[in-house]
């Protein structure tokens, strides 16, 4: 529900957006609402093949190796635990995969929360408890539970539409006042044009980042909620401070697909807006707060 919310609200903030736009330039309504459909399909299009495609771009990225039949006890104890975890989060029970990383992390991907893909590392595995482990498994399950996919997905379609739709918006504006046009209709296709939708893109592709990297945080603190509440507050307080003490960020791993990533090196400034996951500090409090 909140998902569907949320996509509602950003696409009417568009459309009035665009309506205040189409006011001011004094541009004819059909062409604005002919480029408005046309971003919407390509930046919603471009993130759902994204969504669609993301269970084989984890694996093939990180080399998981899916579990189909346990060959060991460790792997028994891994599809039991995840298949508990699940049953409790009231979802389907997601593929189980280990992917061949020293690094301690784990992941969760798929286009819906019944067609998932939990995953932790080796390093993971040998060396975190198992009521760690436990936990970590229980935040990836919380990420699914919660449609985080899904709903980071509609995020960024809408988010593709703005910069796509604006910048063309704003490249077209430059253009008509460079070529002295007085009745507001850009020329358009030239060169100068395309190389400003680029530079607009560009800028407006920072900003919009920060949005979703804004909202990339957010479900980070509500997969340890879920994670707490799936395995208990002390074991993902215990799973985090475990990480805190040895997590060195991974180059196995394509950034949007760290679910307990940290950096040595904190992001401070401007650069912290970008940031795809809080400070561990920052988490770690936050569940110290629950009590």
């Amino acid at each position: 529900m909140m998902r569907i919310a949320l996509f509602l609200v950003t696409n009417i903030a568009i459309l009035i957006v665009a309506s205040i736009t189409m006011s001011v330039l004094g541009v004819d309504r059909s062409t604005l609402s002919g480029l408005l459909v046309m971003c919407a399909l390509f930046g919603f299009g471009g993130s759902f093949v994204s969504l669609f495609i993301s269970k084989w771009m984890a694996k093939k990225s990180t080399g998981t190796q899916i579990i189909e039949r346990a060959s060991n006890a460790d792997e028994q104890w891994l599809l039991d635990t995840v298949a508990e975890l699940s049953q409790k989060a009231g979802i389907k029970m997601p593929e189980v995969g280990i992917f061949p990383a020293q690094q301690a992390n784990a992941f969760a991907t798929g286009w819906n929360k019944n067609d998932a893909l939990v995953a932790v590392s080796l390093g993971l595995l040998q060396r975190f408890r198992p009521e760690e482990v436990r936990a970590v498994l229980a935040h990836e399950i919380g990420h699914v539970a919660n449609g985080d996919m899904v709903t980071l997905s509609l995020v960024q379609g809408v988010v593709n539409t703005f910069v796509m739709f604006f910048a063309r918006i704003a490249a077209s504006v430059v253009d008509n006042f460079l070529s002295g046009d007085e009745e507001g209709e850009s020329s358009g296709g030239g060169i100068g044009y395309f190389v400003t939708v680029i530079v607009f893109e560009l800028l407006f592709g920072i900003l919009a980042s920060i949005v979703v990297s804004w909202f990339s945080r957010y479900r980070e603190y509500r997969a340890d909620e879920a994670g707490a509440n799936l395995s208990s507050n002390h074991a993902m307080i215990g799973a985090l401070q475990r990480l805190k003490a040895e997590y060195e960020m991974p180059d196995q791993m394509p950034d949007q697909m760290l679910a307990f990533g940290i950096s040595s090196h904190l992001k401070q400034g401007f650069m912290s807006l970008l940031a795809s996951h809080p400070p561990l500090d920052q988490r770690i409090a936050a569940l110290q707060a629950r009590g």
